[in-house]
């Protein structure tokens, strides 16, 4: 497995190019702008492009994908239901923008080549936030950041269900590579330990979601 991240667009949205070394093929996750570099990337690594795959609706991750799409019309391009609703809308402009727009949520498996990409419905910063678990890395969009959290406060947003996501991630097992969707990448076992907002959520009573 490898992956490339490149920071795009005006407030320098971590972009990933997840790649299965074996087969060639490769996801983008988060295409958040400059689609002349992205698919300047993809053609220097030499892979195929499966899919397109947003951790959430927001503009700053998905400005970049109607031109990607008519670049790479084969790929599917998957994004949580509850984040493709707002056409029209900065926050949500996605929908109606592609054709064949695929959904996936909580529990849900993608493979790519030799990988397989598990699906986890993290709301609290978007209702459709979602985080991606492949092998030992998780790419965990807007949800957990290094040593912070997504903000709560735009449309949609709440406080409860990105506690309930956090927990939900701190409970995962192993000491995974964290890759958020802004800056630094870290460690879930370093956010266990120095993340206020992690370990807020996780010393809440009840279980994760």
């Amino acid at each position: 497995m490898k992956v490339n991240v490149m920071q795009v667009g005006t407030i320098r949205t971590n972009c990933y190019i997840l790649e299965d070394e074996g087969t060639k093929l490769a996801a983008i996750i988060d295409p958040g702008d400059n689609a002349d570099r992205i698919l300047a990337a993809v053609r220097e690594e030499g892979v195929t492009v499966q899919y397109i795959l947003l951790t959430h609706g927001h503009y700053d991750h998905t400005t970049a994908v109607p031109e990607l799409h008519r670049a790479l019309p084969d790929a599917k391009i998957y994004i949580h239901q509850a984040d493709a609703n707002g056409a029209g809308s900065k926050l949500f402009p996605l929908a109606g923008q592609v054709d064949g727009l695929l959904f996936y949520d909580e529990g849900d498996t993608l493979t790519l080549g030799s990988l397989t990409i598990q699906v986890l419905h993290t709301p609290g910063h978007s209702p459709g936030s979602v985080s991606l678990l492949v092998g030992d890395t998780l790419f965990s969009g807007d949800t957990l950041f290094c040593s912070s959290m997504g903000r709560t406060d735009l449309p949609g947003g709440s406080y409860e269900q990105i506690m309930a996501s956090l927990k939900k991630l701190g409970q995962l097992k192993g000491n995974l590579k964290v890759l958020p969707g802004h800056e630094w990448a870290s460690t879930l076992d370093r956010e266990r330990e120095y993340n206020y907002f992690l370990k807020e959520a996780m010393a809440s009573g009840g279980a994760a979601k």
